[in-house]
């Protein structure tokens, strides 16, 4: 036998291909651009035959008869016995002028050039598409009866199906195949679209909730969807059947499955929590097209709409074809293939492969380069109060990714000494002395790093000063207060904004801002400290929302306790479980690759929900640990003063505790 075949290259084709040259002396041509002469090697390769049986014909499917030299034509006239056209546009995003040149006008020119060269049978590979949204059962036997194709995907589907059915001369079948997905049994696939564009979403669902959580799924129309090597092996096997000419065959699940039934398969087949509840789409159907269409021009609804959408991945069109209304009639199909023993699978048994495929190989996820190297590699960052604690482990983790890593302190001696260490594990730092609570040192330091660098890709604000006092003891030192806002926000903020300027006219730049579980949970006894934070939180939060557009983000890390220097005077906290300056690094590099808006400790998120749920409990909660464990000597005034006696309760609270960072 002597096939030709369209779109050999595609995701059908490639495996009908396969397929076709198991047949004992099949010889398969095969168009292919001559632009593409290169893949041929390892398409041969693939499908493990030489060069005398898959021999490539050179041409363009828009042009006349596919472009084919004249001396190619007048070859392969009478030579040719199966003639399976499956180059097409299969992409509902694409745009209506290439879905018109490929689908329309290719199907076209193909027809001319099977005829040109004499084809003994004509296979067109359509698709279910081709009966738009039609209501109701849709038979093998319909075609006039189409209806609702506005969309150019249904529009240019049934219009090439129309070409073949009017204009083809030679003896022709056409046939319907439903969503194409993976093998079944391997899941292998090339191609990301139909089910697959909620798998994102699935996995987002797991990520965040856990898998025993009830969830709520949407419910719509039905969905066919059936397996690659199901539809290759339906049409190697129908195609060499005799009477099957002008006939058509729907190459879909007999069973079909409704949106809400696919969306909870790919959930359990991900372990993400299973759907049981369903709100049923067709309530959209109930607003008017002119308040869909109002609310679409509202700018903030509109611009939502698309972030969602690009951050899932999903074309905006999917959304309108939640309500599909069509089911398929098979019963040619299954009449053609009885005793073959080639049928459907059941989703159930092979979503787990399709899903484990897609993860490991197709998750858009799989391609970023999240490694803190990719991130700031070649990138200027700046990180403040860099010469020791968290910003100095901080500074060395991107010095090591390959940053441009400016380091300030107001301690000379100290940033030499951490220049000196970063020389000696074989990079460097760049150190500039500046006091940040002196505004005008600020300015001068800000001026300083633009005339040397153009300005900063990424900040991190981490310089900052503790008190832990309580308000009863403070009452006379309301200079505690001032200092500790002077540093930890108003530097912060005159940093900040004096970068900021050269950010916005790059259009890049992330800002990571060194905040506290304080702030989450209003830590008792640092009320200059936390109000000094939850500051510089709101005006991260303003902030983030006016720059969203030109590229700047921003990240506030809601530090646990840390070991650094700033700790050290409080010797309770030798005994309270605490992080090392090089985990804290670890959850500033996560904000600069992530660049997620928030991050924060469970026992942070938690103090967060008590005081927002039940305000009266959590001060309850906090006051008792305040009266529980007692104020340093150096808060109170006292020199040299003997260690501080815990009570029996705050050693219990304590060993509680442990493993739980503050």
């Amino acid at each position: 036998m002597h096939y030709f075949v369209t779109g050999a290259t595609g995701f059908i084709g490639k495996r009908l291909v396969g397929k076709l040259l198991e047949r004992k002396g099949s010889v398969v041509y095969f168009l292919i651009r001559k632009e593409s002469e290169a893949k041929v090697a390892a398409l041969r390769e693939h499908w493990g035959v030489p060069a005398s049986r898959a021999i490539p014909v050179y041409g363009d499917l828009t042009a006349k008869k596919l472009g084919v030299a004249a001396g190619d034509v007048k070859q392969l006239k009478n030579t040719i016995d199966h003639f399976f056209h499956l180059a097409a546009v299969y992409d509902l995003a694409a745009d209506p002028e290439s879905q018109v040149a490929v689908n329309i006008e290719g199907t076209r020119n193909t027809v001319e050039f099977a005829r040109a060269i004499a084809a003994g049978r004509f296979h067109h590979v359509s698709s279910i598409a081709a009966a738009g949204l039609y209501e109701g059962v849709f038979r093998e036997d319909m075609f006039e009866e189409a209806e609702n194709l506005d969309h150019p995907y249904f529009m240019t589907k049934h219009e090439s199906e129309k070409i073949v059915r009017k204009e083809c001369q030679v003896p022709w079948t056409v046939y319907r195949p439903a969503m194409v997905v993976g093998d079944s049994h391997t899941g292998e696939t090339d191609k990301v679209d139909g089910p697959y564009y909620v798998f994102k979403l699935i996995q987002r669902m797991r990520q965040i909730l856990p898998p025993w959580m009830p969830a709520v799924g949407l419910e719509g129309g039905r969905v066919n969807i059936v397996p690659v090597d199901f539809v290759v092996d339906a049409l190697d096997h129908i195609s060499h059947k005799p009477d099957i000419d002008r006939k058509c065959f729907h190459l879909v699940d007999p069973v079909g499955y409704r949106v809400g039934d696919v969306l909870d398969i790919f959930a359990r087949a991900a372990h993400a929590p299973k759907m049981n509840l369903f709100v049923n789409a067709a309530l959209l159907g109930f607003i008017p097209k002119g308040v869909k269409k109002g609310l679409m021009a509202v700018a903030p609804v509109r611009r939502i709409r698309q972030a969602v959408m690009k951050d899932l991945g999903v074309p905006e069109d999917l959304l309108d074809f939640v309500n599909y209304p069509t089911r398929f009639d098979c019963r040619e199909t299954l009449a053609a293939l009885k005793g073959s023993g080639i049928a459907c699978p059941n989703l159930k048994d092979y979503a787990w492969r399709l899903w484990d495929y897609w993860e490991r190989h197709l998750d858009p996820d799989l391609h970023i380069d999240r490694s803190l190297k990719g991130t700031v590699g070649g990138k200027v960052v700046l990180v403040t109060g860099g010469s020791s604690g968290i910003g100095l482990a901080a500074a060395h983790k991107f010095a090591e990714a390959g940053a441009i890593t400016l380091i300030c302190g107001r301690d000379p001696e100290k940033l030499q000494e951490a220049c000196a260490e970063a020389q000696a594990k074989g990079y460097r730092f760049i150190a500039y002395p500046v006091d940040l609570a002196d505004m005008a040192d600020c300015d001068r330091f800000v001026q300083q790093v633009i005339a040397d660098h153009g300005g900063v890709d990424f900040l991190v604000n981490n310089a900052g000063r503790s008190i832990r006092r309580a308000i009863e003891a403070s009452y006379d030192r309301f200079h505690d207060f001032e200092r500790t806002m002077q540093l930890n926000y108003f530097g912060a903020l005159r940093v900040t904004m004096g970068l900021l300027p050269a950010m916005v006219a790059k259009r890049r730049g992330h800002v990571v801002n060194i905040s506290s579980i304080g702030v989450l949970t209003n830590a008792p006894r640092f009320s200059a400290y936390v109000a000094s934070k939850a500051a510089l939180d709101a005006w991260t939060r303003c902030a983030a929302s006016e720059y969203q557009d030109q590229g700047i983000t921003f990240s506030t890390i809601n530090m646990p306790l840390v070991r650094t220097p700033m700790i050290a005077p409080t010797k309770i906290y030798n005994n309270v479980p605490t992080l090392a300056p090089e985990e804290a690094a670890d959850m500033i590099a996560e904000a600069c690759i992530a660049k997620p808006v928030r991050i924060a400790t469970r026992l942070g998120i938690t103090g967060q929900l008590l005081h927002a749920l039940v305000p009266r409990i959590a001060q309850i909660v906090m006051n008792t640990s305040f009266r529980m464990f007692p104020d340093s000597p150096a808060a109170k005034g006292v020199k040299d003063g003997a260690k501080p006696q815990l009570s029996a309760e705050a050693v219990a609270l304590q060993q509680m505790m442990r493993g739980i960072h503050f």
